[in-house]
């Protein structure tokens, strides 16, 4: 079955191009705006979307490996950005950058390894919230070696927040991109 002009529809214009108009453009705007409140919202996004976000949902939808292997070429380019940052400001790097690339390589992993491409809500969530839950962990656990970081109470409450919230809502797309596919091959 071919897709032709004629058959699109207005859910295809919204979401084809309006909503990833707006986003990139919300993007955008957060990076040009330097007030300290956006200023502060910039890393965590950027941390819950590259190292969290993206490595659970190819874990979700593909595979353990594929999930693993997103999440160490992601987490290293994380990495290597917010070493930039940090040796900009302070002259000296951190473990916490380690934690950082691990964490991201095991999310991806065990997202993978425990939803097994399932679109049952309820196994992805248990595998996105555990993969979230120990990526957290072992960001938490090396920032006890870090001379910069430390981990507090608030800090570890920064660390689990996003990772269990991409633990529940990462299995929402995953689930939408495995009942597409699953749709796709029926039609064909």
């Amino acid at each position: 079955m071919s897709s032709s002009w004629k058959q699109g529809k207005i859910a295809d214009v919204l979401f084809g191009v309006v909503v990833p108009g707006l986003v990139a453009l919300l993007i955008v705007a957060v990076a040009l705006l330097s007030t300290p409140e956006l200023i502060g919202l910039k890393y965590p996004l950027l941390e819950a979307i590259v190292i969290v976000g993206v490595p659970m949902l190819i874990g979700m939808i593909w595979n353990q490996w594929a999930g693993g292997a997103s999440g160490f070429l992601l987490g290293s380019l994380y990495a290597l950005y917010f070493s930039d940052q940090l040796y900009a400001a302070q002259a000296s790097s951190d473990i916490s950058l380690l934690g950082n690339l691990v964490s991201a390589m095991l999310i991806g992993y065990v997202a993978g390894a425990l939803g097994k491409r399932s679109d049952n809500y309820r196994r992805m969530l248990v595998a996105g919230v555990t993969a979230g839950v120990m990526g957290a962990l072992l960001v938490v656990l090396v920032s006890q070696f870090s001379p910069i970081l430390g981990a507090s109470a608030e800090s570890a409450a920064l660390i689990f927040l996003p990772r269990i919230l991409a633990g529940v809502i990462v299995p929402f797309v995953a689930r939408a991109f495995l009942r597409h596919e699953a749709t796709r091959n029926k039609m064909q």
